[in-house]
């Protein structure tokens, strides 16, 4: 009776559901993504990236929160993952631009759906690369931009440049250079600042960074478009700006080393 009663009664299985709902939304969001550009809705299209990130960004919190974290739910991500922020983005980009570029001849519109498998196939390896890597890694950096904000970038410039009345064919390589460079970009060796702090010291933010937060979701709020467009540019240029200053760095902290 002693036995019985120390045992802990397992954790019900329909609580491991809550997570793993927030990731189908989110693979919802990437699969109607992908059925909205195919129509020729690319502001719903960009819309449903953006979803597919805030909800990819509930489904972990979510798990940590109710203690459902499991190897099925990671991989389950992943695959989420890859077709809301590696698959939808590049077939809205193509869909909407790089499609055109087969105006100026076989090669060029060959071109366009290339870049495009190679947004798609550097989205794969990145998330491949994030998973192998699970603590190895300094938990607040992200080597190479990740994968939701690569897919937020690409989706901003389409939606912001559509809002404004330009159309994916004017603008076709100005789009195959964001899909190339943004590609390039996740399977680099950069490092993005992640936001997720190094331990329970980080837990407490200035007051100065609530005031921003809340600024930029009135921004956001306001023009939604443009303001998820400057955040992703400027995100995305950290990287290369972060490794720039560590090599003026170096010099300078040798110089004053002799």
């Amino acid at each position: 009776m002693d036995e019985l009663q120390q045992t802990p009664r397992p954790r019900g299985r329909g609580i491991y559901l809550l997570p793993n709902l927030f990731t189908t939304g989110g693979l919802f969001a990437g699969f109607y993504a992908i059925i909205a550009a195919t129509e020729g809705r690319f502001d719903d299209a960009c819309i449903a990236v953006f979803v597919a990130g805030i909800l990819d960004g509930l489904d972990g919190r979510v798990a940590r929160l109710t203690n459902t974290q499991s190897e099925f739910g990671v991989q389950y991500d992943s695959l989420a993952d890859l077709v809301s922020f590696g698959l939808a983005p590049a077939l809205v980009m193509y869909h909407w631009a790089l499609s055109a570029t087969r105006l100026d001849g076989p090669i060029p519109g060959k071109i366009g759906w290339v870049a495009a498998f190679l947004y798609a196939a550097c989205a794969a390896l990145r998330l491949a690369r994030f998973n192998s890597q699970v603590g190895e890694v300094d938990k607040r950096w992200f080597i190479g931009l990740a994968s939701p904000a690569a897919a937020g970038l690409v989706a901003s410039f389409v939606w912001t440049c559509d809002d404004m009345g330009y159309s994916g064919e004017q603008l076709r390589y100005a789009a195959l250079a964001v899909t190339v460079v943004a590609g390039l970009l996740m399977v680099s060796r950069l490092r993005y600042f992640s936001f997720k702090g190094g331990g329970p010291r980080h837990d407490r933010v200035p007051f100065l960074a609530i005031v921003v937060v809340l600024a930029v979701l009135v921004a956001i709020a306001i023009d939604p478009p443009r303001v998820l467009l400057v955040i992703g540019g400027l995100y995305a240029l950290s990287g290369p700006g972060y490794a720039a200053w560590r090599k003026l760095r170096r010099p300078a902290a040798a110089e004053a080393g002799t």
